[in-house]
């Protein structure tokens, strides 16, 4: 059965990518979000089996979204993308209790890697 993936990011463009390279294998986009306050409501709406998640964002950023998901459902899967390859910002997103890390540009091969990785 396909997994069911919330795509979180601010940036259309890159939840266009996102989203071809997983429906073009397999995974079901169930939602977009643009903002970390977005991506909560849709995560406690859709309950997706990941969520990809920005860590830069306008109105809430990617480790606050992560902190509230976790907080909301403890057993969630997350995986923090993120342009600037941020030592500090890697470090706390898997504190907060992200699975994986994306740095973009994203390539296809990573992306797959990392999403085959936490839910199979």
């Amino acid at each position: 059965m396909a997994k069911n993936i919330l795509i979180c990011d601010d940036a259309a463009f890159m939840r266009m990518m996102i989203k071809d390279i997983l429906t073009k294998n397999g995974y079901n986009v169930v939602g977009e979000a643009e903002n970390g306050l977005k991506g909560i409501e849709k995560y406690n709406e859709l309950h997706p089996d990941l969520v990809l998640m920005d860590i830069t964002m306008p109105e809430m950023d990617g480790i606050a979204a992560l902190k509230g998901i976790k907080q909301a459902d403890p057993g969630a899967q997350v995986i923090m993308c993120s342009a600037m390859g941020q030592q500090a910002m890697v470090i706390e997103s898997i504190q907060a209790g992200a699975k994986d890390f994306i740095v973009k540009p994203f390539q296809a091969d990573r992306v797959l890697e990392a999403v085959k990785k936490v839910v199979g």
